[in-house]
């Protein structure tokens, strides 16, 4: 008998993916934290797996910020998951709150935050590592 194969996933195509965070959960909770980021978010797809976007979404401390990256996320052949890593600068944690994401001396951070995502049609699920500090789930659509 002839093994079947699974066939690969269609090529991905350029697409803008708009994306919401529907859950955070930090891992060590502390009064202060905010549960609730209100993420709005706009990343530009390439086919070739290179990606650049923006978000504003309220900080553990409930200040607006703004996270400006770019990236790569890396698709299975087989399987509607992919990895992602993004990087940029983080503006918006200010006052008394500066100090807590590191090299944030000038009130703008590099960051890198990974995550793991799931393709189904146009609508993606993420989760998102922010750190050390908390995991979060976004949800979003991809258009063209």
């Amino acid at each position: 008998m002839a093994a079947t194969s699974v066939p690969a996933l269609a090529v991905q195509e350029d697409s803008w993916y708009l994306q919401t965070s529907v859950y955070t959960r930090h891992f060590n909770p502390n009064p202060e934290h905010s549960e609730r980021q209100e993420l709005i978010g706009l990343e530009r797809n390439r086919a070739d797996g290179l990606l650049y976007g923006a978000a504003t979404f309220r900080n553990s401390y409930r200040q607006r910020s703004v996270y400006a990256y770019g990236g790569k996320a890396w698709h299975h052949e087989h399987w509607p998951v992919y990895a992602k890593v993004s990087a940029g600068l983080l503006h918006g944690y200010r006052g008394e709150y500066r100090d807590k994401i590191p090299l944030n001396r000038f009130g703008v951070a590099p960051v890198i935050i990974p995550s793991l995502g799931t393709r189904l049609g146009p609508v993606g699920l993420e989760a998102v590592l922010l750190g050390t500090n908390a995991m979060m789930v976004n949800v979003g659509y991809h258009f063209r």
